[in-house]
């Protein structure tokens, strides 16, 4: 079975058992080999040129592979493991020895996601998440997994669906980095083994039914109102116990209470047009009925003096 497909004149790995590729070096030097063949038989109308030079191109086709600078591979010599090649030119025996699948060394994205999962208090929700990794020893991601690819794909989808179990819904929205820590914590322990580091895990969507998200808005409301009637009962508490001191302070000092009521009553009628309705206890108490009546009279003078 084929892992990858041909790109840039080389195939980059296939598994055991297959035709080996031809790379685009050992493909030029075989056809060049073939073609000095063909020429010095076509000279000396010898054959044995160009059977030599063939047989020497076709070994040269096959025997000759390249690895990118960011590629390694191992080598297997009747099926024993004898080492990793790469990156560069290097050389095999044909049929004697045989390639495993190019590991690509360079930080890779794995894209997982859990559909359906149960938050611990019981909310379905559908969560995406990409998983950084990078292949840090080729030599034990060869020998040590099959397909490390596929491993590490499904060991995140697990690790994400348990992840989700263990926490709730409000954990999930408002703290994915620490989510994403956490699973990335559990890969890397899992992974380790086959010489794979996952690097970080990032949350990328955490969503929720339609039906659950109107829901979840009328309980955030009703959230927000109880709020506000528990500031305006605190506020009038304090309000309450703020009179209470002033009431005690003014017991004690009928001055202080005389002059807090004139000035309450100068600020009300200070405004022209307006009318303020006095209690008839606390003009006594005030003394306020003779001032008033004086006011009133002292209104009154010019207006007789011009009749």
């Amino acid at each position: 079975m084929i892992y990858k497909l041909l790109k840039s004149g080389k195939q980059e790995g296939f598994e055991k058992g297959e035709k080996m590729p031809i790379s685009s070096i050992g493909a030029a030097l075989g056809v060049i080999c073939i073609a000095a063949g063909i020429t010095a038989t076509a000279l000396t109308h010898y054959p044995a040129p160009a059977l030599v030079a063939s047989a020497i191109g076709l070994y040269l086709m096959f025997a000759i592979r390249v690895a990118d600078q960011w590629e390694k591979v191992a080598v297997l010599r009747l099926g024993r493991y004898i080492g990793l090649r790469g990156p560069g030119m290097f050389h095999i025996i044909p049929i004697v020895d045989s390639l495993s699948r190019f590991v690509d060394q360079r930080v890779r994205v794995a894209s997982v996601k859990a559909e359906s999962a149960l938050t611990r208090d019981t909310v379905p929700v559908n969560v995406d998440a990409i998983v950084f990794w990078v292949v840090w020893n080729a030599e034990k991601s060869i020998l040590e997994v099959e397909d490390f690819i596929g491993a590490i794909t499904l060991s995140a989808q697990t690790a994400l669906r348990e992840s989700i179990g263990r926490h709730h819904l409000a954990q999930m929205i408002t703290e994915r980095e620490t989510l994403g820590q956490e699973l990335q914590r559990i890969l890397d322990e899992k992974t380790n083994p086959w010489g794979i580091t996952v690097q970080s895990v990032e949350i990328r969507d955490v969503s929720i039914p339609h039906e659950l998200e109107d829901a979840m808005s009328r309980q955030a409301q009703a959230e927000r109102e109880r709020q506000a009637r528990i500031i305006l009962g605190q506020a009038e508490t304090e309000i309450a116990d703020n009179f209470s001191k002033a009431a005690l302070t003014y017991q004690d000092n009928p001055v202080a209470l005389h002059l807090r009521a004139m000035n309450m009553l100068y600020e009300a009628i200070k405004e022209r047009g307006s009318m303020v309705i006095v209690p008839s206890s606390a003009v006594e108490t005030m003394g306020l009925g003779g001032m008033l009546a004086t006011s009133a009279l002292a209104g009154n003078r010019p207006v007789e003096g011009r009749l």
